[in-house]
């Protein structure tokens, strides 16, 4: 009989040539199990995904009574669907004014592709400002908004019109121009190795892009939903975006991102042409539930007043001569090593041990912790022990 494994690389495209190759039957909580009842603990959250973990109640409870009721009708936009008009409210309840208009798509990638032609159709103006080692997803607008040449290369002409200017430098807030409609940058960046910028960077990017009526597009794809101790990581500078990316934590495991701005940006797709932008399974109704259940867990839970306690105890047990920094915006985490070589026999080890965690595309030596949210201190102790095992297991 041919196995599972022997299938998946005969039948599923593949990526690299060293998948990770871990089977997993079930998943439940911060926990992962292999066919053989092998335990994982999950510190990335299937990438930013599982903030509220695996199979949690709330949302497996959301799926199953919205399958019983209806899937997909009709392409969005055209019929009221009470799973998405009931996120839509949702979502704007945990925003200020004006960001009331939420368009539901299936991806990061999808939502970053409608918010940059949301905002050439609404300003009227041809270029884009991006960011140094910004990673945005891999759709052709969504690479070229992107700040890492590695993974562009190949696929070039992408799309005209991109500059991207080093991040957390007021001075390079000077290429914004009359002809910029847009400026889009990570809250918090992620595939660079979890790096964060200056309060008064933030208000002197914000204040720029008002006086130059360009708008301020924040991708909050891996730092929203409770990730970084607020709901949204733009709380902690005290600034708004003028529309707002969303995706991998907001469908508690189920496929969903969102592009949010006001009802009269977002209005521009009504005309000029009709259906500016369009989706045929975006906001599906089972995804829209599942993340339903997922912001009203995060909101009502206290999940996020813990973020903060949570990294910290990850800070005061993760220390050994090997670790030479640790950065972090919440529990999105970033543990730096001397090399890629000594990471990633780290990781490899770690993933033996029981722990899974990664490395980040743009910041190669340094490993990736951004576990569900749930995660309670034991289980931080327990991740934490192995990941210390790991390292010395490697050095010896």
């Amino acid at each position: 009989m041919i196995s599972n494994r022997q299938l998946f690389l005969s039948h599923l495209a593949q990526t690299t040539d060293f998948p990770l190759m871990i089977e997993i039957e079930k998943a439940e909580g911060v926990y992962m199990y292999g066919p053989k009842g092998k335990k994982y603990i999950d510190l990335i959250s299937g990438i930013g995904v599982s903030n509220i973990g695996h199979g949690h109640p709330a949302v497996k409870k959301a799926v199953k009574d919205q399958v019983d009721k209806y899937m997909h009708l009709m392409v969005y936009g055209e019929f009221v669907q009470s799973p998405q008009v009931e996120l839509a409210h949702a979502l704007a309840e945990t925003l200020p004014d004006p960001l009331n208009s939420s368009y539901l798509v299936n991806s990061g990638s999808e939502a970053v592709e409608g918010a940059l032609k949301l905002a050439k159709r609404y300003t009227g103006r041809p270029n884009i400002i991006s960011y140094v080692d910004a990673y945005h997803g891999s759709s052709h607008g969504a690479l070229s908004a992107g700040g890492n040449e590695f993974f562009k290369q190949n696929y070039r002409p992408l799309l005209p019109g991109f500059t991207h200017i080093p991040f957390n430098d007021i001075g390079a807030l000077d290429h914004i121009n009359e002809q910029t409609a847009a400026i889009i940058v990570e809250t918090v960046q992620g595939e660079a190795g979890v790096r964060t910028a200056s309060k008064d960077y933030f208000n002197a990017l914000r204040q720029k892009c008002t006086n130059m009526g360009t708008l301020l597009i924040l991708d909050e794809i891996q730092a929203g939903f409770g990730r970084t101790g607020k709901f949204w990581a733009f709380e902690h500078y005290g600034i708004k975006p003028d529309i707002l990316v969303t995706a991998k934590g907001m469908g508690g495991g189920m496929p969903i991102g969102a592009f949010i701005s006001s009802n009269e940006i977002m209005g521009s797709f009504k005309n000029n042409p009709i259906l500016g932008h369009i989706t045929t399974f975006g906001g599906h109704p089972v995804s829209a539930a599942a993340s339903l259940a997922t912001l009203k867990t995060i909101t009502e839970s206290g999940l996020m007043e813990q973020v903060e306690h949570k990294a910290e105890l990850f800070k005061s047990y993760l220390k050994h001569p090997s670790i030479k920094d640790i950065r972090n915006k919440g529990l999105m985490m970033a543990v730096e090593f001397e090399s890629f070589d000594v990471l990633k026999s780290v990781i490899d080890k770690a993933i033996e041990l029981g722990v899974v965690t990664d490395w980040f595309l743009f910041c190669d030596n340094s490993m990736r912790i951004a576990p569900p949210i749930i995660i309670s201190e034991s289980e931080i102790k327990e991740a934490c022990d192995l990941i210390l095992q790991a390292i010395n297991d490697i050095i010896k």
